[in-house]
């Protein structure tokens, strides 16, 4: 089952900007396969869309910290909150029918309170000059554990809600 079986594509896009706006982060459902179904892309900060922008970062920063989080997430079956090894909070809801996972939903892009942009290893898995790691990371906004955990249990509620039971398999 897809997830635009299940829900339209316009409902789930509308879902990733309601997360945006609730939360202040960047927003995505995924398939299983860790995909973005949705052209909907909304940069909370300035240091993401440049380590994207840079193949080996968006292949070894950001592509593999989705994919640890969301296997934890799918293993768990509750969501899950990680740094991504640029030091920012991601967090993942895996989305299940049944006992199948389908996709799941996640957000990113802010410093936990007591975090810090790692600008190190920024550097030497994108060449990226640290001067200017430093720069785009400036303002970059932050959330607290507690805040994280409490858009998680929103992301669950919302779908529960999106998700009919005889859709859920209840």
């Amino acid at each position: 089952m897809k997830l635009i079986d299940i829900y339209p594509i316009e409902k789930w896009t509308a879902f990733e900007k309601n997360i945006h706006e609730k939360s202040g982060m960047d927003a995505n459902v995924f398939n299983p396969d860790g995909i973005r179904i949705t052209e909907y892309k909304e940069w909370v900060n300035r240091l993401c869309p440049a380590i994207k922008a840079i193949d080996k970062g968006q292949s070894y920063i950001c592509a593999i910290a989705h994919m640890n989080i969301a296997v934890q997430a799918m293993q768990t079956r509750v969501p899950a909150i990680e740094e991504c090894d640029a030091g920012l909070i991601k967090l993942v809801v895996p989305i299940f029918i049944g006992d199948e996972f389908v996709g799941a939903v996640g957000a990113c892009g802010l410093l936990a309170e007591d975090g810090e942009v790692d600008a190190f290893l920024i550097n030497k898995t994108t060449d990226m000059n640290e001067d200017v790691i430093q720069n785009l990371s400036e303002g970059i906004g932050t959330i607290s554990r507690q805040k994280a955990e409490a858009l998680a249990e929103y992301i669950q509620q919302e779908l529960c809600n999106m998700l009919s039971p005889s859709v859920r398999g209840d």
